[in-house]
């Protein structure tokens, strides 16, 4: 197995899994930076008020849930939204669940 961690597919996409994963507030904050920020980000620049190993652990769980996807660039581990294969999943899900920028969280997606 190379560098990439395993990621499921689509098809493999467990809602009470996702829900499970997104029931943490830090799980769920990590989701909502990168919803705001809107594209990937590197593991060590994510506002979370953990230890290193604590993140490491969140960070599996979102990605074997199809949360995110993690790669490798240079030394780097980048974390990406998986929107699309959730919103093919789950429609609306992520929208539901977190806020956008701009958008008060409980608001109605525009």
């Amino acid at each position: 197995m190379g560098r990439t961690p395993p990621h499921p597919q689509v098809s493999q996409f467990d809602l009470q899994q996702v829900l499970e994963a997104l029931v943490d507030p830090v799980r769920r904050s990590v989701v909502a930076q990168l919803v705001a920020v809107g594209e990937d980000i590197r593991c060590g620049d994510f506002d979370m008020p953990v230890s290193k190993s604590t993140a490491t652990h969140h960070f599996r769980v979102l990605r074997e849930a199809g949360l995110i996807r993690q790669y490798y660039v240079g030394t780097s581990r980048m974390n990406a939204l998986r929107r699309a294969e959730m919103d093919e999943a789950f429609p609306g899900l992520l929208d539901a669940l977190t806020p956008r920028a701009g958008r008060p969280t409980g608001a109605p997606p525009a």
